[in-house]
């Protein structure tokens, strides 16, 4: 009998006949939840592989304050996409592979779930970017790394194949920053585009490898609106004039025309995929992080974001976009504003819980996924 396979590029539970012939549960819904990806999913694996006296920011007060009330590794003031995720599907927040490799660590192992996103990490491998010039700053660690890691931990799965007929996995978002490394290292738009495709054509090896090992629902994420981003809007502030900018939003056109591309491709090797293997076999569900984000900065006194600070970084040390390379969140004398929630971006380059919270609500509950996401049949609770 043919099994199904279903590839969600975000998203979440397929219909319950697709659930009956994929072995989940008998609601469609999930036991376990597997990540790869950057920092937008990292639950603390990087701070794990840190020596003592060289921990990441996110080690430091004030990450982590507003959800946790202390620094996890994650890389925003509290949750993140990937927890409101686990919450909705009524499963524990993931914990970050690295420290638990052999089941010794967090009770139970990784019976419920398990993270291999690691912060700064890239799809392709830190070599191509040397060949090039350029240089990881945060890790060596890549889509390939975590896939490595992937296989070690199946094979301490007594039954490998059951446990991924019961788990959703979670495919990125990776790729950002195989544009944000060159990128704050002077690279300009034509280089980066230059090797957009081999970075979507890694994705989707990896996709397909990831299906050969028994993976039957996938959740893959495109890239956010990069423009928007205050360490882009400050890096490249003195070097912009105002029609580089939107002005409905005041985000960099040209940063955001390129995560255009690269989602454009992205959506491209998907359907690449679809067609090698029967339509009745694969379910490709693009997730929009890209609109689901944009939104907030379109419209976000709706959202609950303060109109004039959207742009601007929670933490940081001064400047039009609260934003200060040399002195980031975490680090003296940058500071923390009263209200996290009224900001979309936590610390320059990365989202606050509030924003997170209203992508996570937007993948579930709204347009962003294609097709949408049917999750009444999966137990589930609100964000809190």
């Amino acid at each position: 009998m043919a099994v199904a396979y279903t590839i969600i590029l975000i998203l979440l539970a397929p219909s319950s006949s697709a659930a009956a012939a994929n072995g989940k549960s008998e609601f469609g819904c999930y036991e376990s939840i597997i990540s790869f990806g950057d920092s937008l999913a990292d639950t603390g694996n990087l701070l794990l592989l840190s020596p003592a006296d060289n921990k990441p920011a996110a080690a430091r007060p004030p990450y982590g304050r507003t959800f946790f009330h202390r620094p996890t590794g994650r890389f925003s003031d509290g949750r993140l996409v990937i927890d409101f995720i686990a919450q909705r599907l009524g499963l524990p927040f993931l914990p970050p592979y690295i420290g638990g490799e052999n089941g010794e660590l967090h009770g139970g192992g990784f019976s419920k779930g398990v993270n291999f996103a690691v912060v700064g990490a890239t799809a392709l491998g830190y070599e191509f970017y040397e060949k090039l010039g350029f240089h990881n700053p945060v890790t060596n660690v890549s889509l390939g790394t975590q896939l490595d890691w992937f296989k070690r931990f199946l094979s301490t799965i007594s039954d490998s194949k059951k446990y991924l007929e019961r788990s959703l996995v979670v495919v990125g978002e990776i790729g950002g920053n195989d544009y944000n490394h060159p990128l704050g290292q002077g690279a300009s738009y034509d280089v980066i585009q230059s090797f957009a495709p081999a970075v979507v054509d890694y994705i989707g090896s990896t996709i397909q490898e990831l299906i050969k090992l028994g993976v039957k629902t996938m959740l893959v994420p495109a890239i956010p609106p990069i423009g928007c981003l205050p360490v882009y809007l400050t890096q490249f502030k003195k070097s912009s004039t105002i029609k580089d900018y939107d002005p409905k939003t005041g985000c960099l056109n040209w940063l955001n025309e390129f995560a255009r591309y690269h989602n454009k491709l992205l959506k491209k090797e998907l359907n690449r995929i679809q067609e090698l293997i029967p339509p009745d076999q694969i379910d490709i569900i693009y997730v929009d992080y890209y609109n689901a984000a944009m939104r907030l900065y379109l419209y976000p006194n709706k959202y609950g974001f303060s109109k004039n600070g959207i742009l601007r970084a929670c933490c940081g040390a001064g400047g039009p976009y609260n934003y200060n390379a040399s002195a980031e969140c975490g680090f003296s004398p940058a500071t923390c504003c009263d209200d996290p929630s009224s900001f979309a971006s936590w610390d320059g380059l990365h989202f606050t819980e509030a924003a997170y919270r209203l992508i996570a609500q937007s993948l579930f509950d709204g347009p962003y996924t294609t097709p949408r996401v049917k999750t009444a049949i999966c137990p589930s609770i609100s964000f809190l």
